[in-house]
C-alpha cells in the first residue's frame, strides 16, 4: 500500500520554530532557483521546509565533478541539472509544484522567468556577471526578493536585497568595474570579481582568497581551471538562505545589501559585512 502525502505531517516537526502563519507563507511562496548546481542545496532545504512552488533554471547537466558538494547522485550524472532536482523536490513532496526550465538566462528569457517568482535565489557562476546583473535588474522590476550566495571554503556567504531596496548590485559593484577600468583597459569579468574579493578578503579566511586568487590567475592565462569548493559550504548555502527566507516571511529584520552574512566554520565565527566601507585596493 502506497503512503498518502500529506503537507501537514511533513511540516509538523517545523512546530515551534516555524509559526501556522509563517508555514502558510512558505508554503505559497514561488521561489526560483536561478543556478542549480550551488543551488540544489537551498532547493532540497526549502522542500524540506514546505516549499512547495518552485521554478528551476539552469541549462548545465550532472558531472561527476558536482558530486562532491551538489545534491546529486551517481545515477544522475549526464542528466540535465533541472531535471534531476526536481526529482529530487517530488521525492520529498510529490505535490509540489515543480517548473523545469532548461536554459541558461540570457537577454531574451530572464524577464519573463523573474516575473514567475515572488523571491528569486541566485547562485548563478559569478564570472558571467551580465547574467547576474540582469537577473537583479529584473527581480528589482517585478518587485521580487532576491538572494545572492557564494560558497567560500568551508563556509558560506548570502547576500539580501529586498524588493523594494533602490541599492542595486550594479550600484555595489560600480567601485570594482571603475577601478579595474583605469586607464582605459576593457575589465574582464574575472578582474571585477578579483576586485569585490579583494573588499571582502580581510572577513575571509586566508585559505579562500588563496584559492579564488590562484583560479582567477589561472583563468587570465586561459587554462581552465574549475574553483575548488567542499559540501560545507554547498551545505551551509543552504542552512543559511533558508533561515534568512524563514526571517523575511515571519516579518523579522534580516541584514540587507549593502550589508551580507558570511559564515566560516574555520574560525566559528558569522560576520555582518557592509561592503559600502570597502573600497577596491
Amino acid at each position: 500500500m502506497k503512503n498518502a502525502f500529506d503537507y501537514e505531517t511533513s511540516v509538523t516537526r517545523n512546530s515551534g520554530y516555524i509559526t501556522a502563519e509563517t508555514q502558510a507563507k512558505i508554503r505559497k511562496t514561488k521561489l526560483l532557483i536561478a543556478g542549480c548546481g550551488i543551488g540544489s542545496s537551498p532547493a532540497v532545504c526549502a522542500a524540506r521546509m514546505g516549499f512547495e512552488n518552485f521554478v528551476l533554471v539552469d541549462g548545465d547537466v550532472v558531472d561527476a565533478h558536482n558530486l562532491n558538494r551538489q545534491f546529486y547522485d551517481f545515477a544522475d550524472i549526464g542528466k540535465p541539472k533541472v531535471a534531476a532536482l526536481k526529482d529530487k523536490i517530488l521525492r520529498i513532496n510529490p505535490q509540489a509544484k515543480v517548473e523545469a526550465i532548461e536554459a541558461y538566462l540570457d537577454a531574451d528569457n530572464t524577464q519573463e522567468i523573474v516575473g514567475k517568482a515572488d523571491i528569486v535565489f541566485d547562485t548563478v557562476d559569478f564570472l558571467d556577471l551580465p547574467a547576474i546583473l540582469r537577473l537583479h535588474d529584473s527581480a528589482k522590476k517585478h518587485k521580487a526578493h532576491i538572494f545572492t550566495a557564494l560558497s567560500v571554503g568551508f563556509g558560506a556567504l548570502v547576500w539580501y536585497f529586498p524588493a523594494e531596496s533602490s541599492l542595486t548590485l550594479t550600484d555595489i559593484l560600480a567601485p570594482d568595474i571603475t577601478g579595474v577600468s583605469a586607464g582605459g583597459a576593457v575589465p574582464s569579468y574575472a578582474d571585477v570579481f578579483a576586485s569585490f574579493i579583494q573588499r571582502l578578503a580581510p572577513h575571509l579566511d586566508a585559505e579562500v582568497v588563496e584559492q579564488v586568487t590562484k583560479v582567477l590567475t589561472m583563468m587570465k592565462d586561459g587554462k581552465p581551471c574549475p574553483a575548488s569548493q567542499v559540501a560545507v559550504g554547498s551545505f551551509a548555502i543552504g542552512a543559511m538562505a533558508m533561515s534568512m527566507m524563514h526571517d523575511l516571511l515571519a516579518g523579522n529584520p534580516i541584514p540587507s545589501a549593502p550589508k551580507l552574512v558570511l559564515h566560516s566554520f574555520r574560525s566559528y565565527q558569522t560576520q555582518i559585512v557592509d561592503v559600502s566601507t570597502s573600497q577596491p585596493a
